[in-house]
């Protein structure tokens, strides 16, 4: 995310790493509780600061 420089979308997380979608999705979620990951815009992701 911080490499992109902007919001990326859990799609895009996909496709940079080869991943599974599902595995992307529930990292995404896990990182929500912590408070590491903020939506600053609807479906995108970005660090928080």
């Amino acid at each position: 995310m911080r490499e992109a420089g902007k919001p990326v979308s859990a799609s895009e997380v996909t496709k940079a790493l080869g991943a599974d979608r599902k595995e992307v999705d529930k990292a995404f979620t896990e990182l929500k509780k912590e408070g590491a990951i903020v939506s600053p815009v609807r479906c995108k992701w970005a660090p928080a600061e």
